[in-house]
């Protein structure tokens, strides 16, 4: 058989017409077009998840203030706490005590617990033997709830009074109740308490 009788086919990978060439060469417009939508992407991809973690963050420290401004607004309750509440901050109201109000704070700090009541002599002394103490520690004269808790329960400190006070502390996370009573009258104290427990 002769070369003749066998056509020669081209190559692919030859160099003959059509051969070779690939795809054409890619434009600048398309070629800045898939450069821009790559760079995109990229940036949803990482950005969006930094962005939620960072509002996220802002939005967790924000959240504590706000809960203790909205306690605040609500202002001081009338009733009992709940026995949990009482058992939490250790604060055990007498059975006998009447004029009771309270409210709770809480943020990423501290949570509190701020109670008033008023009750009898013999009820001030089982309130303060209850908080692991006794009316012989209370410092007469003094009023020790800061101008801080002051302010968010709108208590009045009058200096015509006759005032007492103790701060309780114990070891965390137990909390810790500073403690003013109004002696004016002795035979039916007031008592106010801020109990604060700490993470």
């Amino acid at each position: 058989m002769i070369a003749a009788d066998h056509p020669v086919v081209p190559s692919p990978l030859s160099d003959g017409p059509g051969g070779g060439e690939g795809k054409p060469p890619e434009s600048r417009r398309r070629v800045f077009r898939r450069r821009f939508i790559t760079a995109t992407i990229i940036v949803l991809l990482i950005g969006i998840p930094a962005g939620y973690l960072l509002i996220s963050a802002g939005q967790s420290r924000r959240s504590g203030k706000d809960k203790e401004a909205a306690a605040a607004a609500d202002g001081l309750r009338d009733g009992w706490p709940s026995k949990m509440q009482r058992r939490i901050f250790e604060i055990p109201v007498p059975g006998n005590a009447v004029g009771i109000q309270y409210y709770e704070t809480n943020n990423w700090k501290a949570s509190r617990m701020y109670v008033t009541f008023r009750t009898t002599s013999g009820g001030l002394d089982r309130f303060l033997t209850g908080i692991g103490t006794g009316r012989a520690a209370l410092e007469p004269g003094a009023v020790n709830i800061n101008a801080r808790d002051i302010n968010i329960t709108g208590w009045y400190f009058s200096p015509n009074e006759d005032w007492a006070s103790i701060t309780h502390r114990n070891e965390k996370p137990r909390p810790t109740q500073t403690i003013t009573v109004n002696m004016t009258d002795p035979a039916s104290p007031v008592v106010y308490v801020v109990s604060a427990a700490t993470p």
